[in-house]
C-alpha cells in the first residue's frame, strides 16, 4: 500500500478557506467551528452556480458509508447468482478484511472464467479532478489486472456520437462547436430544437470558473437576435429571452425538420450550391422528403398532425430560416429516444439546406445549453490526465445495455455494423458512478444485478447501487482528498486542496485499489509507489512540461498548489464549426467515406437497421418490443403522438424525463437546495392545468405515474410551462422501491417507469427521455422516503 494519501502536498493554515473546484464551479470552503461547511463561491464568477448549496451535505454523516460492509447473504454462502441483492442486510468489517475477501474472489473470477467476466464499471462524474477521477483510476486497476468488459459510448449522447461518425466524421458539432462569442455577434435567429436550458449553464464535466453562456444569450437577444423554442417545455429558454414557443408533441422533431425541408425545396429557398460541393446524397434525401419515393411527402400540413404545429406557421418558419443568419440548435435531448438518431440527423440535413454551415453564426450546434462548456471555447492541448493503460479484452457493450449484459450472457446484439456477443459477467466492479440514477426500467435493473456472482462498489453514500452490492468500499467525496480541476473549455487550472478529513473509515478510490492491487501482486504496476502528493506532482510536471513554450505555465507545481489556481493560456473562444471546410472542402474535408456531409450514408444503408435507414426519416413510435413480466400493469403498443392526452390509451401522457435544475443527476439529492425542492418530499412533477383539473389535482398532491414496467410517486405542480399532454419529471431522485405495493419508487424516481431498450441496432444509446405513461392522484396512505437513510 502507497504512504498516506491523505497527506496535503502544501498545508494551508488550518483556519483558511481552502480553493476546490466541482462540475458546477470553483468555490473555496472551510469547517465551521461548529460543524458543517462554509462554502465560498468564487468571487470572479459572474453567475456562481446555487448548485454550491448543496455541497455541505457531502460532508454530513446523513447517508455516509462510513466503513466496508459485506452483503450477509455472499459473506455466508459465498459467491453466485442471489435475488436478495438489495433487500438483503450487510455486516461490518475492516478494511483488511474486505481487502482480503476481494483478493480471493477476484483471483477466483479471473482463473475460472477469464477477464471477460470482469464488468469494469465506471461514469465521469464522480468528480471534477483529474487524480481522484474514478473511471481513470479503476479503468487503470482493471487493466493491470489483464483487463475488463467495457461500455462504449455514454448515456448523454449514445446515438450522437455514432451517427456523427457517419455523417459529419467526428463529434466536433459537441467537442467544438461554434463559440458564443461568434454566436452572440453573428446570429439572427436560433432556432432550438430541445431548448438551452439554463439550469444546464451550471454544470460542466471537470468544473467551470466562469459562468457566462447566460450574459452572451443575452447579448444576442440585446443585438436583435430572434428565439424560436421547439420542444414540449417553455422554459427550456430562459424568459428573458422573449422566445416564440413552438409547444410540440414530445419526440416529433424529426417530423417538424423535414417539413422544413420541404418547403425549402419545393419552393426552391435551399441552397443548392452547398449541397452541391459540401454533401453527398441531397437527391436521395429530396425525393424522400418530397414523396418521390414512395413514402407520403413530407408537407407542412402532414406535419401539423404529428407534431401539432399548424402548417401555416410551419411554412412560415421555413421562409424565415432563409431571411438571417440562423443557428439550428440541437439539444442533447432530441436523441435520448426511440430513433435518436433522427432528429440529430435531419437536423444537420436542414442546415445543409440553409447553406450557411461555416459563416460565422449560422450552421448547426449540438449540445448549447447541455453544459457550460459547450461554445465555451477549446484549449488547444490536454490537460494532467492519469494513464489507464491498455485494456487487451476486445469485449464491449453500449453503455445503455448494461441490463443486457447481465441477463443475456451468450446472446448476440447489433451495433454499429458488427453483431456481437454478451459475455457472461461474473463480476461486476463499479466506482464513481450510479446505474440506478443513469439506467431505465429499474426493476429490471434490479434482477439484472441479482445475476453475477459478485458486485463491487465503491460509493460515499449508501446509493441504490450500493444497496445492491456484495461488498462496499466506502469511498471519499471530493472534499476529503487533494487533486487537480480543470476542464478543456476553461481557463483555469484548480490546486483542489483537501477541505476535510475522510469521514469515517472513508478511503479514496486511489487508495483502495492500492491496496487491492498489492494483495493481487500488481500493486507497483498501478500505484508505481507513489502517494496522492508525488503523483499531484508527477501528473502537474509532466504535463508541464510536454506543453509547447507558449502554453506551458510558468509556475511549477509548489507555487500551484499554494497559488490555488493559475490561468491556461490559449483558449480559443472564437471559432466557426467548419469553417475551413466551407472555404476549401477540398482542402479540408471531412472524415466521412465522401470527405463531405453525408446526407445520405451508403455504410449505414448497407446495415440494412429498420430502425435507422441511410438517410434522415420519420419512423413513429411503436409497441415496446420488451414487455416485462413483473411489471405493475400489462404492455401496449405505445400509440401515435396527438395534441394533448391520448383519449382511450392506456397511457395518455408523455413523460419528459429531463435533467434536475436542482442537483447535478443524482449527486447530493439530499443537499440543500434538493431537499428544497421535493414536494411532499418527493421529486415535483409538472402538469399542464388543464391536465390537473381533468386528473382532479392540484399543488402539492401525490400522484401515482405508471406505464408498462413500473410506477413512481411524485408531488404535483401545477404550470403552464408544459404543454398539455405531457408531465415534466427529472431525473436525480435517488430511487426507493421500499414500498413495492404501492409504487416501484415511492420517491419519484422516472426510470422506475422509462423502458430499457436502445435508441436503434446503429448506436443502441439511452432512450429515458421520453415514456408514454397514465397518472391518478395518490389518495392512500404515504409511504416514508427512506432513500437517504
Amino acid at each position: 500500500m502507497p504512504p498516506n494519501s491523505q497527506t496535503s502536498p502544501h498545508p494551508l493554515p488550518a483556519s483558511a478557506p481552502r480553493p476546490h473546484s466541482s462540475h458546477w464551479g470553483t468555490f473555496s470552503a472551510a469547517p465551521l467551528p461548529g460543524g458543517g461547511l462554509d462554502v465560498i463561491p468564487d468571487p470572479g464568477d459572474p453567475e456562481p452556480s446555487p448548485l454550491l448549496r448543496n455541497i455541505p451535505a457531502a460532508l454530513g454523516p446523513r447517508g455516509r458509508v462510513l466503513a466496508p460492509y459485506v452483503r450477509r447473504g455472499w459473506l455466508e454462502n459465498g459467491p453466485g447468482p442471489d435475488p436478495r441483492r438489495g433487500v438483503d442486510t450487510y455486516v461490518r468489517v475492516s478494511w483488511d478484511e474486505a481487502i482480503s475477501l476481494l483478493v480471493r474472489e477476484f483471483g477466483r473470477v479471473r482463473a475460472d472464467h477469464g477477464n471477460r467476466a470482469i464488468f469494469g464499471g465506471s461514469y465521469g462524474w464522480g468528480s471534477a479532478g483529474r487524480f481522484h477521477h474514478a473511471q481513470s483510476q479503476i479503468h487503470r486497476f482493471l487493466n493491470c489486472f489483464g483487463g475488463y468488459t467495457r461500455s462504449v459510448n455514454t448515456y448523454s449522447l449514445g446515438a450522437s456520437r455514432t451517427l456523427l461518425r457517419h455523417v459529419v466524421g467526428d463529434d466536433a458539432p459537441i467537442s467544438a462547436p461554434t463559440t458564443w462569442p461568434v454566436l452572440a455577434e453573428h446570429t439572427g435567429l436560433f432556432l432550438c430544437f430541445g431548448g438551452m436550458p439554463a439550469k444546464n449553464f451550471q454544470v460542466n464535466a471537470g468544473g467551470i470558473s466562469r459562468h457566462r453562456t447566460a450574459q452572451r444569450l443575452a447579448e444576442a437577444r440585446a443585438r436583435g437576435a430572434r428565439f424560436v423554442l421547439v420542444g414540449p417545455v417553455r422554459d427550456d429558454l430562459a424568459a428573458e429571452l422573449d422566445a416564440e414557443w413552438l409547444a410540440t408533441v414530445p419526440g416529433t422533431d424529426t417530423a417538424l425538420m423535414l417539413a422544413l425541408s420541404h418547403v425549402l425545396i419545393e419552393e426552391g429557398r435551399y441552397d443548392a450550391d452547398f449541397c452541391r460541393r459540401h454533401c453527398v446524397g441531397f437527391d436521395t434525401f429530396a425525393r424522400h422528403v418530397l414523396g418521390r419515393d414512395g413514402t407520403v411527402p413530407k408537407t407542412p400540413r402532414w406535419a401539423e398532425g404529428i407534431c401539432g404545429i399548424p402548417a401555416a406557421r410551419i411554412a412560415r418558419l421555413a421562409r424565415e430560416l432563409t431571411r438571417h443568419r440562423t443557428m439550428i440548435s440541437l439539444s442533447w435531448s432530441l436523441q435520448r429516444a426511440r430513433r435518436g438518431e433522427q432528429p440529430l440527423w435531419a437536423g444537420i440535413a436542414l442546415a445543409c439546406l440553409l447553406g450557411q454551415i461555416g459563416l460565422p453564426g449560422g450552421g448547426f450546434g449540438h449540445g448549447y445549453g447541455a453544459t457550460a462548456g459547450i461554445g465555451a471555447g477549446t484549449l488547444p492541448y490536454r490537460l494532467p490526465t492519469l494513464d489507464q493503460g491498455v485494456n487487451p479484452v476486445p469485449d464491449f457493450i453500449p453503455c445503455a445495455r448494461i441490463a443486457d449484459l447481465l441477463l443475456c450472457p451468450g446472446e448476440t446484439f447489433d451495433y454499429d455494423g458488427g453483431r456481437y456477443t454478451y459475455p457472461d459477467i461474473r463480476l461486476v466492479h463499479w466506482a464513481g458512478g450510479n446505474p440506478f440514477h443513469h439506467h431505465q426500467d429499474l426493476a429490471r435493473l434490479r434482477r439484472a444485478f441479482g445475476r453475477p456472482d459478485t458486485v463491487v462498489v465503491h460509493e460515499p453514500h449508501w446509493t441504490a447501487t450500493a444497496r445492491h452490492a456484495d461488498v462496499v468500499l466506502p469511498a471519499t467525496t471530493t472534499l476529503e482528498r487533494n487533486d487537480i480541476g480543470g476542464a478543456n473549455q476553461d481557463a483555469a487550472l484548480i490546486a483542489m486542496h483537501r477541505v476535510a478529513g475522510p469521514v469515517g473509515e472513508a478511503r479514496d478510490d486511489y487508495r483502495a485499489l492500492s491496496d487491492l492491487a498489492d494483495g493481487l501482486g500488481i500493486g507497483h504496476d498501478f500505484s508505481r509507489g507513489r502517494t496522492e502528493r508525488e503523483w499531484l506532482e508527477h501528473l502537474y510536471e509532466g504535463w508541464r512540461a510536454g506543453l509547447d513554450p507558449a502554453y506551458a505555465p510558468e509556475e511549477d507545481f509548489g507555487t500551484f498548489w499554494r497559488a490555488g489556481r493559475i490561468p491556461l493560456r490559449g483558449l480559443r473562444e472564437h471559432h466557426t464549426l467548419y469553417a475551413g471546410f466551407r472555404a476549401d472542402p477540398e482542402a479540408r474535408p471531412l472524415a466521412t467515406p465522401s470527405g463531405r456531409i453525408e446526407l445520405f450514408s451508403a455504410t449505414i444503408a448497407s446495415y440494412g437497421y429498420d430502425d435507422c435507414p441511410g438517410h434522415p426519416a420519420w419512423l413513429p413510435p411503436d409497441a415496446d418490443p420488451h414487455p416485462d413480466p413483473d411489471a405493475d400493469s400489462a404492455p401496449d403498443p405505445a400509440p401515435a403522438p396527438g395534441p394533448g392526452p391520448e383519449a382511450g390509451s392506456p397511457y395518455p401522457f408523455w413523460l419528459v424525463a429531463n435533467n434536475p435544475a436542482t442537483r447535478l443527476h443524482s449527486q447530493l439529492d439530499h443537499g440543500e437546495l434538493s431537499a428544497s425542492s421535493k414536494v411532499a418530499g418527493r421529486e415535483p412533477a409538472r402538469l399542464h392545468p388543464g391536465d390537473a383539473a381533468a386528473l382532479g389535482v392540484r399543488d402539492g398532491d401525490v400522484v401515482r405515474i405508471r406505464s408498462a414496467v413500473g410506477s413512481c410517486l411524485a408531488g404535483v405542480v401545477v404550470s403552464d410551462a408544459v404543454r398539455p399532454g405531457v408531465v415534466q419529471l427529472a431525473t436525480g431522485a435517488w430511487w426507493d422501491p421500499s414500498a413495492p405495493e404501492v409504487a416501484t419508487c415511492v420517491h419519484g424516481n422516472p426510470n422506475a417507469v422509462t423502458q430499457d431498450i436502445g435508441t436503434s441496432r446503429l448506436a443502441q444509446g439511452c432512450t429515458g427521455q421520453l415514456t408514454r405513461v397514465a397518472l391518478e392522484r395518490h389518495d392512500g396512505p404515504l409511504p416514508p422516503v427512506r432513500a437517504h437513510e
